[in-house]
């Protein structure tokens, strides 16, 4: 069992800057996929970017690539979102989510199936 709490989210100023972290406790994360999520009311959770455990391989929506950066620290059991160049449109709850599957495709990192943790979220306003 995996436990995921999220922090790090706040209310922003259009164009700056906010780094959500995921701290996890229950197994260590450094084989697992990294997840970021995020969800508006009524709308479906989306995949933001990914990191697989192993090699680093990162995934990014088309909306946040050259804006975000995923990480893993795997000495402290912690996976980072780091979002520069903030949008109103970016506002959303934020959700870390880890998974323990291998996939073939590329693509299957981006769907909510491939997790199998998730933590509670954390909202981001961005103010235009």
């Amino acid at each position: 069992q995996v436990q995921l709490v999220e922090s790090g989210g706040g209310l922003v100023q259009a164009g700056g800057s906010l780094r959500l972290s995921c701290a996890a406790s229950g197994r260590t994360i450094s084989s697992v996929t990294m997840g970021w999520f995020r969800q508006a009311p009524e709308k479906e959770r989306e995949c933001v970017a990914a990191i697989r455990g192993r090699g680093g391989v990162t995934y990014y929506a088309d909306s946040v690539k050259g804006r975000f950066t995923i990480s893993r620290d795997n000495a402290k059991n912690t996976a980072y979102l780091q979002m520069n160049s903030l949008k109103p449109e970016d506002t959303d709850v934020y959700y870390c989510a880890a998974g323990v599957g291998t996939y073939g495709s590329g693509s299957a990192y981006y769907t909510r199936a491939a997790y199998d943790y998730w933590g509670q979220g954390t909202q981001v306003t961005v103010s235009s």
